[in-house]
């Protein structure tokens, strides 16, 4: 019975490919729920690269995670090479969602899908802030 449902947007900005690593593995021979977060937050970090972001300085502000949600498709197994589709939607004052839609690479099969609600902080001051208005732009201009 799943009780989490994630409805992912049409269009993804992003898409990265990682590896289902022997130490992402649990007892029962698949991929470990902690392990899913670990990925998500990797491809986040790539996400934000490849626009020269980073979670310290995103248009001179930093990042955090305030929520997650992850909804369980199939499982996954040590040497899977699984292709995370990323994008960001729903924002708000301080922040916004990061959307992941996860698959096996070789067979297609959707294994998860998850949702990070982060927000802007400035680390300095140690408060939330605003969404910085050239990312919030960017975003909404390769969403067109």
């Amino acid at each position: 019975m799943q009780r989490i449902k994630i409805d992912l947007p049409q269009k993804f900005l992003f898409s990265t490919e990682i590896s289902v690593r022997v130490y992402d593995v649990n007892f029962a021979g698949h991929l470990s729920n902690d392990s899913i977060l670990s990925m998500v937050h990797e491809a986040r970090i790539l996400f934000l690269k490849n626009w020269g972001y980073s979670e310290v300085d995103t248009e001179g502000a930093g990042i955090i995670m305030f929520d997650a949600a992850i909804q369980y498709k199939s499982q996954g197994y040590h040497g899977d090479v699984l292709v995370f589709d990323v994008t960001v939607d729903n924002f708000i004052k301080t922040g916004c969602d990061f959307f992941f839609k996860i698959t096996n690479k070789s067979n297609g099969k959707e294994i998860a899908r998850a949702k990070t609600g982060i927000a802007f902080f400035d680390y300095e001051v140690n408060k939330l802030i605003s969404v910085p208005e050239k990312f919030k732009s960017l975003i909404e201009s390769l969403k067109k």
